[in-house]
């Protein structure tokens, strides 16, 4: 995490828990994914005043608030993370209840995005506190931005499963979704999960890889599925955090039997209406001559 060069200190802005005290709840903050000033002034500002400061990496939130020039002021900063969440939370939840503001921060990005977070704001929900979201920084956002691909409609993945077969049957789910998919993955593990994904979803599928994104060793490649497999096969594993990106599935030819044959299965579940729209954005066929043979097919 590095502070981008001739920002102005900014401790005289955030004075710490002295300027004020937060109102009562559970503040979720946005962190930089990368460089330090992408934060935002109110999520400095929470994390000046708040009470507790509960983090999934607290050496990275103490270095984020040093660069900032924001004081501890005697408050601790307490870990938060998948293996200490069952013992910390009562704690939290306690502090909650006496009527306390926390600060939880992830790692880097947005909290509960693939991340710990959310059992914790599940439990403050569920017993009656206020929750509060600093919105920022988010490597699916910032991917999607980057990629190239329809916005329009997407969906989160996470991270794929490790072992190969489950990895598969996890991406055969996705594979006809109308939207563009976005998942987190590991750098060792992108080229084997490029490659299933060229398999499962068509080699010649859009597709970005994106590494690093917002540090000084950004990278986007944009690319059908088949070639970006191959490319990160033949390169050294990557380095850093990586997202990857896989467009909309591309419309597939059509006969009339292949046709009926969907709208039968759809009709089953749907109405004609949603029937054809569905079968149309799948095939790529007119939505118009789609629903045409949807109210034949339906007898109306």
């Amino acid at each position: 995490m590095t502070a981008s060069e001739g920002s102005p200190p900014p401790a005289t802005r955030f004075p710490g828990p002295d300027g004020g005290r937060l109102p009562p709840g559970l503040y979720l903050v946005a962190t930089p994914i990368g460089t330090a000033d992408d934060i935002t002034l109110r999520a400095l500002d929470i994390l000046a005043r708040a009470d507790l400061l509960a983090a999934e990496d607290t050496r990275r939130a103490r270095h984020l608030m040093d660069i900032h020039g924001i004081p501890l002021a005697g408050r601790r900063v307490i870990p938060y993370h998948d293996h200490n969440g069952p013992e910390q939370r009562p704690h939290i939840m306690a502090r909650l209840a006496e009527g306390a503001s926390v600060a939880y921060v992830s790692d880097a990005g947005t909290p509960l995005i693939a991340d710990p977070g959310y059992r914790l704001a599940g439990d403050a929900i569920a017993a009656g506190h206020e929750v509060i979201a600093a919105p920022g920084a988010s490597a699916v956002l910032v991917a999607l931005t980057l990629a190239g691909l329809p916005t329009d409609r997407f969906l989160f993945g996470g991270f794929p499963p490790v072992k190969e077969a489950a990895r598969i049957r996890f991406l055969t789910e996705f594979a006809r979704v109308p939207a563009t998919l976005v998942f987190y993955e590991s750098p060792r593990r992108s080229a084997a999960t490029l490659a299933a994904m060229a398999d499962v979803f068509g080699a010649d599928r859009p597709a970005a890889f994106c590494r690093e994104l917002t540090k000084k060793f950004e990278e986007v490649r944009r690319a059908p599925l088949g070639d970006l497999a191959a490319a990160i096969a033949e390169g050294p594993d990557p380095r850093g955090e990586v997202v990857l990106v896989v467009g909309p599935p591309l419309p597939r030819p059509t006969g009339p039997e292949e046709l009926d044959a969907a709208l039968r299965e759809a009709l089953e579940d749907m109405s004609v209406k949603d029937a054809a729209r569905s079968v149309a954005e799948a095939t790529g066929l007119p939505r118009r001559d789609v629903y045409a043979r949807a109210l034949a097919l339906s007898g109306k």
